[in-house]
Parts: structure tokens; sequence; C-alpha cells
């Protein structure tokens, strides 16, 4: 089904003369036929009481001068974000894709350190990774999101979806692609980018992935081009999963640890962003209010207070950088078990 609203954005960036918010949310299974449920990792088209599970969504906003970029979100839709990407100029798809294995794959104690990082790149890819799957190329976040760029070409030919296909159709532009998530999803997306080089990440309450070590392989995507947010009474701060990532992935070359809430934009250039904004101890409050929605820090008047930040995270050009500083040694406060 597609779905075209006219949505007044909340920001106010420059409007063009004609156009609106097309949103548009179609299921996999509609789009491809052919792709399939996997129930031994949880990743199906349907919940055992019929309930689609495998709803995506996509919206551009042609009121707004494209800046040449799709943002793929990996998660549960998150609309509030959606529509400050449109605002921005960056057209927005969020997939289904496998999440759900986290806590049936990879589970031998102890788990090896490539493990969780292969079953990612798998669910990916759709590429042999890992031996915890079987998952092919077209239920692969990079399979989907071709089918369903291909969709809104010829479903919404308004939203000029085509400037990301190359020119066979056969595949994205993934330079023009920012991958973006949180929590799984920020993992996820950092993987995926170390294989792939894509114009940016966006990691928020991320990237973590305990003790694997895919975080330090070489990388398509250059380091300057990640850029992470969380909030420090997140359990992943609190016990250096998010900053062993961060060093893991070289962002200390590109300045220090920034508090969002005691500086402003550009802050510094920097990559790697924190909050400590009140959260009343709720560790699980400060994991998901690093994304727009309901637990968000909020002003008197209920304006989100960090749409500065995420603005930056999104829009701040990847060639302007900070000073470096030196490791902290972070990934040296979690100690990799070993398989036995």
């Amino acid at each position: 089904m597609l779905i075209r609203t006219l949505l007044f954005l909340l920001l106010s960036p420059p409007i063009l003369a004609d156009g609106q918010q097309y949103k548009i949310q179609i299921r996999a299974s509609k789009i491809d036929p052919k792709v399939k449920s996997y129930p031994t990792i949880g990743f199906v088209l349907q919940n055992s009481s019929g309930k689609p599970q495998d709803i995506q969504n996509a919206c551009v906003d042609t009121r707004i001068a494209s800046k040449g970029r799709l943002a793929i979100w990996l998660m549960a839709p998150n609309q509030g974000l959606l529509d400050r990407l449109n605002s921005y100029g960056i057209h927005a798809i969020q997939v289904h894709y496998a999440r759900q294995w986290f806590s049936k794959c990879c589970q031998q104690r102890p788990v090896s350190e490539n493990c969780r990082g292969d079953m990612r790149l798998e669910a990916a890819t759709g590429e042999d990774h890992s031996d915890e799957a079987n998952i092919p190329v077209r239920d692969s976040i990079k399979g989907r999101s071709l089918n369903f760029v291909k969709y809104l070409e010829k479903e919404n030919p308004e939203g000029n979806w085509g400037q990301f296909l190359n020119p066979n159709k056969t595949d994205l532009i993934w330079e023009k692609v920012i991958l973006t998530g949180a929590s799984h999803g920020s993992t996820t997306a950092s993987r995926l980018a170390k294989h792939t080089k894509v114009a940016r990440v966006v990691a928020l309450c991320g990237p973590r992935d305990q003790y694997q070590a895919w975080q330090a392989l070489p990388s398509k995507t250059p380091a300057n081009r990640f850029f992470g947010f969380s909030h420090t009474q997140d359990m992943g701060w609190d016990q250096f999963h998010y900053q062993r990532s961060w060093e893991m992935l070289g962002l200390h070359k590109f300045g220090p640890i920034v508090d969002v809430d005691k500086s402003s934009p550009p802050y510094g250039s920097t990559r790697r962003l924190i909050t400590n904004f009140d959260v009343k101890n709720d560790a699980n409050r400060a994991h998901s209010s690093v994304t727009p929605g309901s637990r968000s820090f909020k002003g008197k008047d209920g304006t989100l207070m960090h749409d500065p930040v995420w603005k930056y995270l999104y829009t701040h050009p990847v060639e302007k950088i900070g000073e470096p500083v030196p490791s902290t040694k972070a990934f040296k406060k979690i100690k990799p078990q070993k398989v036995k």
C-alpha cells in the first residue's frame, strides 16, 4: 500500500515552491514474493498470530532540496527520526532485517570473538560469513534495501529514488548511503560499513558487541565517516562497551568525547558524542533517549533538546575532523573471552 501524506515538519529548513512529504509503507513480501521466514532465528514475515512483521517504511520530502543521500535505518520504525532526516534533505528507508537472532545464535560459552560479527555480516549481505544461519541475498539488508528502492523508483517517481541505483539497477550506489541504527541496529550498521564503503555511519547507543573483534578490522568505510552518540547511564557505557568500540574503530583520532549538553555544534568536529541528562537512574530510558521519542531530553516547552545533535550527526561534513587525542585504552577494560 502506498501512503502519501503531507506533513509539516518540526524544523524549518529552506522549502522549495512545490512538493510534499511522501510516506510509503509496504511489506517486504509484497515487493518480493520470494522472501522467506527463518523461524529458528526469529526472522519471520508474520508472527504466530498472523500479524505482519515485515512491514517496511520509506519517506522523502520533495519540498526540501535533496542532498543525494539515502539513509537506511536499522531498527524498529521511528517516524520522528525519519521526519528529521527528510528535513535535512535526506531520503530514508527502514528495512526488515534479521535482528532477533541475538539471543538465539552465538550462545556458546565462551563465545568466539568473531561469531556475532560474522552473523551480523551474513544478515547484512546475504553472503556466507556465518555457520549460525543461512540468509540469502534477497533476505539480507542489502537485498531488501535494493528491492525496496527499485519499488520506490516505480511507485514514487516524485521522490527520485532512482538516483541511488547503479546504471544497471543491480545494486545501490553505496557511497550515497548513510547506514544508521540504534542499539543492535547501530552495531549491524557499523559492521556492514567495515565491509562496504558507505557515505556515513550514525550509531545511536552503539555500536557494541561485547567481546567481538571486528571493530578493529580494516575498514572499507574510512573511520572519519563513523559518528556515535550515547547516554552515560546506558549500561553499554557503564560497562565500557561503547568506549571500547569507538576506540577500536579509531574515532579518538578525530576528537575527544564531547558532552553535548555542555557544548554547541559543531562539537569540535568530533565523532564521539555523549549526554548525561537526568534519566532518574533508568538505564533503559538512557539507552533509548538518544533517538527522537518519548524518552528524549525535553525542554520545558516539550522541545527535543538534542535536535542540534541529530542534525550534526547526519549532516556534518565528514572531511571536517577534530584534533586527535590519545587512546584511553578503553578496549583493555574488557578482556576478550577465549575459546577453550
